[in-house]
């Protein structure tokens, strides 16, 4: 179909380089690999692109079409223009809710991802929502094959694709919008939300597995995120070397030790390749994080109860964050704004949506709640229609994904040691609020940066070294 790349990208620019002998970064576990070709036209001095700029303003949208999930899912490609290797683009997908509703939930993927998971769609449906997925710049439908997937120099970047987004949502009809972010897409959304504060595109953010800091040991993150952003001002296409054994990616395909099907060439089974300027971008970002945002709307955080690194298959991986150290996103949590909500859910993996069963119920369970509180009650489509209603194509979340969500019986208090678990005051407007056995969501309290860099002023900052 018209802009519509083939599943099966090509290798990306510099991807036949071989690895070299260890060097910068050896005692730190960092490799690095030889110059690229897009590396010869980047100008260290400067510290942007010679033969061209991220593309800005608004984006030019084509003509709706089917979406590769069929029926009801629809698409929209956004044209971004150009940037240093050739012409951009993001994909747009939607699924209207079944009864007329003036709310709506953008979905925003992480770092090798995109947009797969209708049972996440079916639940929004069924609470009255329009659903609307963003398959950002060189991710999934997005992806050509002449790009460097999921590759950026400033996550400000994917601003274009965000405004353009919310843009399309509100002149459709939508007074309300949830940006529903997962993991490098929360902080993203994050730092967009902050940004755009003052224009009132956002009503509430709920942010699943948020990427707020590297998952590395306290002694070694100073020095080696010091090395990273400085590598990768020079030298951002150089490869970073990583551990070869895929864990996250076995507990969850199918064809592994998972439940879900998804198109491996848009979601690799190890990630796609990491280069050093997407890490400084990454790092640039969580700085200014760290540092404060104001955004003012409710914000929930949700992630798991443990993290877990391992080197080989261990079941734990289906019960854990294997990618994100959970007690840095509960650290950093505060410091998205002013009115910050965190949820530890028992059994979660890093897509706490993807997590079994048990701790995706109480994840939808409580994010029910939180939605009520903040948002109020919307109309609300049967469950059971919405599972009727649910498509199922091959390639996708299997067949139980779409079912309904009821409330799980009490799993136990998943409070972190250093948090205060409350009910939230506005929750006594939710029908949630009657039932004293509903497990009770958990807040932080506000911390302090160890970074001394304000968020306005890195804002205009290069990513720093």
């Amino acid at each position: 179909m018209p802009g519509q790349p083939a599943p099966a990208a090509s290798r990306p620019i510099g991807a036949d380089a071989s690895p070299a002998t260890p060097r910068c970064g050896q005692r730190l576990g960092l490799w690095t690999t030889p110059q690229t070709e897009l590396d010869l036209l980047w100008d260290p001095s400067h510290h942007r692109v010679k033969s061209g700029r991220s593309p800005t303003g608004r984006a030019t949208v084509e003509a709706v079409q089917t979406d590769r999930l069929g029926p009801p899912y629809q698409q929209r490609t956004l044209d971004l223009g150009r940037d240093w290797e050739g012409p951009v683009y993001a994909t747009l997908v939607c699924r209207l809710a079944d009864a007329p509703t003036d709310r709506a939930v953008l979905w925003v993927h992480g770092w090798s991802d995109y947009f797969f998971q209708t049972h996440v769609a079916e639940h929004f449906i069924a609470r009255g929502f329009n659903f609307y997925a963003l398959d950002l710049r060189k991710y999934g439908r997005s992806l050509r094959p002449y790009q460097t997937p999921g590759f950026c120099h400033r996550l400000d970047e994917y601003y274009q694709e965000l405004d353009t987004a919310a843009r399309i949502i509100r002149e459709e009809g939508n007074s309300t919008l949830l940006i529903a972010a997962h993991s490098t897409g929360g902080l993203i959304t994050s730092l967009w939300a902050h940004d755009r504060r003052d224009q009132g595109l956002v009503d509430a953010l709920f942010l699943n597995s948020p990427f707020f800091d590297f998952n590395l040991p306290p002694s070694l993150r100073g020095p080696a995120l010091a090395l990273v952003t400085r590598i990768g001002r020079r030298h951002p296409y150089r490869l970073l070397h990583r551990p070869t054994f895929p864990l996250y990616g076995h507990s969850l395909h199918v064809n592994f030790r998972g439940e879900w099907s998804y198109d491996l060439a848009w979601k690799p089974l190890g990630g796609f390749p990491i280069r050093y300027g997407w890490l400084a971008a990454v790092r640039h970002g969580q700085r200014r994080l760290h540092a404060g945002l104001t955004v003012e709307v409710p914000v929930l955080v949700a992630c798991s109860t443990r993290s877990l690194w391992a080197a080989r298959w261990h079941e734990d991986a289906h019960r854990t964050d294997t990618v994100l150290n959970v007690a840095d996103i509960t650290r950093w949590a505060p410091a998205v704004g002013r009115h910050v909500t965190v949820l530890r859910v028992e059994g979660g993996m890093h897509d706490l949506t993807l997590s079994p069963a048990p701790a995706r119920r109480f994840l939808f369970s409580e994010l029910d709640r939180w939605l009520d509180a903040y948002l109020g009650s919307g109309a609300v489509v049967p469950p059971a229609q919405a599972a009727a209603s649910a498509p199922m194509s091959s390639g996708e979340p299997a067949a139980d994904a779409a079912a309904p969500h009821p409330r799980p019986p009490e799993l136990g208090s998943s409070a972190h040691p250093s948090e205060t678990t409350v009910h939230p005051p506005e929750a006594a407007h939710s029908p949630a609020a009657a039932n004293p056995a509903s497990p009770p969501v958990t807040r932080t309290a506000l911390v302090t940066s160890e970074e001394p860099v304000t968020a306005e002023e890195s804002a205009t900052e290069e990513p720093p070294t």
